[in-house]
């Protein structure tokens, strides 16, 4: 199988963040074509790695990528918010790190049968993985009110409200299945304006592929099992490409860095929250000018990096 070209985003900062050791498991949450893993694995003899990812391509790519490793790469087929249940199966009760690559592949997004892209034409698909809706099946199916919901809160577009109305009155007449045909919709109901040099459609097509992929309500729950899959000592480190994500993994981990939250008059706590995570990025961490300018699809990467520190489970509430 030939391969398509794979640059893994913020590469050393990854591997300086997990620091992967002999002898040591970790996991990538979200496989991708395997670059990263691949690093991971060349990191020492004995390190070995268990591999996530729902899109059965990319597996069988990266599955040849990272053949030459033998028993020390695991390959499993799922989503990383199914995390605790992948490991369970593999009788993993903690790892030394794990490693959630959030971003839609450049195979994805190359490949116009994956509809990923509105700068190529072809079906509204989206989907990360081969099973559930299609972004058309939520263009064709969902009420007025809710595609605007879903453009105002996961695309952040002022003109939602008039999108999904023309698409709402389009639909009546004729099918919406091409991504040609939604950037076209698109474009005329904003009136073809350019925002910073932004397609018209690129906020629209971010927030129905975070709803087709239930994206950012995966997020929380794979965020709140790696943390409580971590041994103590080890990292997870997350690699965001939006606002959206990278607000959900600072609060998700600021939240489990803190301490008790009782108010100081209290006398003892009884709140029951303690710390069990330590930060090690305070601030995200960005690619550089010239990281970007060899790949320009690094550019709004954004990696947050925790530390266990505390045993048992997280604090929840």
């Amino acid at each position: 199988m030939e391969q398509p070209v794979h640059v893994p985003v913020l590469l050393r900062e990854v591997l300086d963040a997990l620091r992967p050791e002999r002898g040591g498991v970790y996991v990538d949450a979200t496989l991708g074509l395997g670059g990263h893993a691949e690093a991971i694995l060349s990191a020492g003899d004995d390190v070995r790695l268990v591999g996530i990812d729902r899109d059965r391509e990319a597996l069988a790519i990266a599955g040849e990528r990272l053949a030459r490793f033998g028993g020390r790469f695991v390959a499993v087929e799922g989503r990383h918010e199914e995390l605790a249940l992948h490991l369970d199966r593999l009788g993993l009760s903690e790892v030394a790190g794990i490693l959630a690559d959030l971003g839609v592949s450049s195979m994805q997004l190359d490949r116009a049968e994956r509809g990923f892209s509105f700068m190529k034409d072809g079906p509204l698909d989206m989907r990360m993985g081969q099973a559930g809706p299609t972004a058309a099946d939520l263009v064709a199916e969902l009420p007025a009110h809710e595609l605007a919901r879903i453009f105002r809160e996961y695309g952040e577009e002022p003109r939602a409200k008039a999108v999904a109305r023309s698409i709402a009155e389009t639909r009546e007449t004729t099918p919406i299945r091409t991504t040609g045909e939604l950037r076209s919709l698109v474009a005329r109901a904003v009136g073809g304006r350019r925002e910073e040099g932004r397609d018209p459609a690129t906020r629209v097509f971010q927030a129905l592929r975070i709803a087709t992929n239930r994206e950012l309500v995966e997020l929380e729950r794979f965020l709140e099992d790696a943390i409580e899959r971590l041994s103590l000592g080890a990292r997870v480190a997350v690699l965001s490409y939006h606002s959206l994500e990278d607000r959900i993994v600072k609060d998700v981990f600021r939240d489990r860095a803190a301490g008790c939250s009782c108010p100081p008059s209290f006398p003892v706590c009884v709140c029951s929250r303690r710390r069990v995570l330590a930060l090690v990025t305070k601030k995200p961490v960005r690619p550089s000018p010239e990281e970007v300018f060899d790949n320009r699809r690094a550019r709004s990467a954004r990696l947050r990096v925790a530390e266990r520190i505390a045993p048992g489970p997280p604090r929840s509430g």
